[in-house]
């Protein structure tokens, strides 16, 4: 009983033994494979590695690259932006000398000008204007444009005498001639109750008789000339003494009755201080009186009669 245990025992053992053989025998060549896999798993590994290393370093190198690009637009971005600021600066630089050389040259023409107008005007004598208009010219703007003295509204200038030389200077204010019906040009334009006066005058000849027995003691003399005095004005009496000297045939107006000499003065003086008569206070209203008279009446919006007025005096602060 035993052997036949032992037997079969044997037998047992030597077919496990067997099947273990086989076993070993199929599974051999899938350990060589798997072992070959293994095997050339790290060098595929090491491959990989390589192209990771080869990625990185090329990533690197394109980075640079990008970051070169880009330091290099940001410099020549900065260089134009430079280039812009310097050259619009020098433009602006260039600009600055030129406008003030030719804003210079302008205000010079304009003075230069202005000069030569006046000049003209002191030429002409303070003849009228064709229309006899006044003009829109008020007393702030000029005095603005000119820097003249503006007289204070309400605070009448308080009338001087002067003492005036006994014998005209008629080298700057020569005789005028008589002509008989002589009316002032441009009167015909000046409207209003305060101009009748012009519009109505006509140069008269009449002996000392005949002007005593209509004006009496209405008469004066200034320079030796008689003056007839009527309706707020001196008139030249013509005829009186033939040989007297009139320096202006027309009417002036007299405030507070003054001669005819002494309101001449005192609206020399308050033209001198407006900066518009640069004569000597002579009481004469020669052809520079009458010009000054002329362009203060324009530019204070007067009709332009060129002499003594009532509206010219209330603007200058006198009557």
């Amino acid at each position: 009983m035993r052997i036949l245990v032992v037997s079969v025992c044997s037998l047992a053992l030597v077919g496990m033994v067997y099947g273990a053989q086989e076993e070993e025998k199929k599974s051999q060549p899938k350990k060589q494979a798997q072992t070959a896999q293994r095997a050339a798993q790290p060098t595929h590994a090491a491959g990989g590695g390589a192209g990771k290393k080869s990625s990185t370093a090329t990533r690197q190198v394109q980075s640079s690259r990008n970051t070169h690009v880009a330091a290099t637009t940001n410099h020549r971005q900065k260089g134009k932006k430079y280039e812009t600021l310097t050259a619009a600066n020098q433009g602006q630089k260039g600009k600055k000398p030129e406008t003030s050389t030719t804003a210079y040259g302008a205000q010079k023409g304009k003075k230069n000008q202005t000069e030569v107008e006046r000049q003209t005007k002191a030429a002409r004598g303070g003849q009228v204007n064709r229309t006899g208009q006044p003009t829109a010219t008020t007393a702030g703007q000029n005095a603005a444009a000119k820097g003249k003295a503006k007289v204070a509204q309400g605070k009448p200038l308080k009338a001087q005498h002067f003492n005036l030389a006994r014998h005209p200077n008629t080298a700057k204010a020569p005789a005028v001639k008589f002509q008989q019906g002589r009316r002032i040009t441009g009167s015909q334009n000046w409207h209003g109750q305060q101009y009748t006066v012009f519009r109505n005058y006509k140069s008269e000849w009449h002996d000392q008789n005949w002007w005593r027995g209509h004006y009496g003691n209405n008469i004066t003399f200034v320079f030796g000339a008689p003056y007839y005095w009527r309706a707020g004005y001196w008139f030249p009496a013509w005829g009186y003494n033939p040989n007297a000297y009139y320096a202006w045939d027309g009417p002036i107006y007299a405030y507070n009755r003054l001669p005819p000499d002494q309101v001449i003065a005192n609206v020399q003086a308050a033209l001198q201080q407006q900066g518009y008569y640069h004569g000597e206070v002579d009481g004469l209203i020669g052809p520079l009186t009458r010009g000054a008279i002329a362009d203060y009446q324009r530019d204070h919006g007067l009709y332009t009669t060129s002499t003594i007025d009532q509206p010219t005096l209330q603007s200058l602060g006198i009557a």
